[in-house]
C-alpha cells in the first residue's frame, strides 16, 4: 500500500516555507532537480497537486493547505522523539541581536525556522542599534548577533557584503538645499562617521537635523522630506531615491553583514541559530 514518506513531507514543508522549489531545495541541502522530483512523487501519491506554479515561485493548492498542518505535526513529532531518544534535544536560553535595518519578515523567518527545530530553547531577541552588539557579546550579555561592520573581526563570520547609500525623498528636493539637511544614526554608529567624513571631504555644506538610534527612524525622516540620510540599499522604498555621484554625492564604502558570536556560549544552540540565519540569507552552511 502506498504511504507518505517523512522525507517527502520535509521537502514539501521546505518549499512551502520558502515559496519556491529552488529556495526549498537549498534549505534542505538538495539540488533543485531532486526537490522537484520529490514534490512530483508526493503529488503522484496523493493524486493531486499540492502547489500552484507561478512566475515568482509556488503557492499551496487546497490540497496543499490541508496537508500542511498534518505534515508539520508529523515532522515535528519525529524531530522531537529523535532528539529525546538520542539525547540531542537542545534546551536553554539564547540571547540574539538583530538590528531593525533588516525586515521583520526576515526576523520572523529566522525565529520560526529555529523554533520549529528547537522548541525547548527560549529566545531573547534584541532589536536595537547594533553599535553595542560587539561590546554586549564580549561581556557575555548576548550570545549571538547579526549586524554590519566595516571590517571582519574576531568571532565574526561573513554573510555577505552590504551597500550603504545616500537616500532622499522622491517627493521633495531636500538634497538640493544648502546647507544640506542630514539624518544620521546616533554618535556611536560608524555609518555616521563615514557619512560626515564623506561630506567634509566633498566640500558639502551640511547640518545634522535629525538623529536616531534606528534605521527605521532615519528612513522616516528621509521619506518625510526632512533630510537626506544614509541607509542600507535594501531599505529603500518606492518613495525614496538613491543619490549618486551624478547628484554630487560621494560613493560610500560597502559594509559587511556578519554573524558575531559571544563569549562562553553554548556552541550547539548558537550553531543551530547560525544555521537558521544562514538559511534566511541564502548562505550555504
Amino acid at each position: 500500500m502506498p504511504h507518505l514518506d517523512s522525507d517527502l513531507l520535509r521537502t514539501f514543508l521546505a518549499v512551502t516555507d520558502t515559496g519556491s522549489i529552488l529556495a526549498g531545495a537549498e534549505r534542505i541541502h538538495r539540488t533543485q532537480s531532486a526537490a522537484s522530483m520529490q514534490i512530483r512523487k508526493l503529488e503522484e501519491l496523493l493524486g493531486q497537486d499540492v502547489f500552484v506554479r507561478h512566475g515568482r515561485g509556488v503557492r499551496l493548492t487546497t490540497a496543499g493547505e490541508k496537508l500542511e498542518p498534518v505534515a508539520r505535526k508529523v515532522v515535528g513529532d519525529l524531530n522531537d522523539i529523535f532528539a529525546e531518544l538520542t539525547g540531542k534535544e537542545l534546551t536553554g536560553v539564547l540571547r540574539i541581536g538583530i538590528p531593525d535595518d533588516h525586515s521583520s519578515e526576515l526576523l520572523s523567518e529566522i525565529i520560526a525556522d529555529f523554533a520549529r527545530e528547537n522548541p525547548k530553547v527560549e529566545l531573547n531577541v534584541q532589536r536595537s542599534l547594533s553599535t553595542g552588539y560587539s561590546v554586549a557579546l564580549a561581556s557575555g550579555q548576548m550570545d549571538i548577533a547579526v549586524h554590519e561592520v566595516a571590517e571582519l573581526g574576531p568571532n565574526m563570520e561573513s554573510l555577505k557584503d552590504e551597500h550603504i547609500v545616500w537616500a532622499t525623498s522622491r517627493a521633495h528636493a531636500v538634497h538640493e538645499a544648502d546647507p544640506l539637511p542630514v539624518a544620521l544614526f546616533d554618535r556611536d554608529c560608524w555609518w555616521r562617521d563615514v557619512a560626515v567624513n564623506a561630506l567634509i571631504e566633498s566640500g558639502r555644506n551640511y547640518r545634522v537635523v535629525y538623529s536616531s538610534e534606528s534605521a527605521t527612524g532615519v528612513a522616516a525622516a528621509v521619506r518625510a522630506g526632512v533630510a537626506i540620510g544614509v541607509l542600507n540599499a535594501d531599505m529603500l522604498t518606492a518613495d525614496m531615491v538613491q543619490l549618486t555621484t551624478e547628484n554630487g554625492f560621494p560613493k560610500l564604502p560597502a559594509s559587511k553583514l556578519v554573524i558575531e558570536y559571544g563569549q562562553n556560549i553554548d556552541s550547539e544552540i548558537c550553531g543551530a541559530m547560525a544555521d537558521a540565519i544562514r538559511r534566511a540569507f541564502g548562505v550555504a552552511s
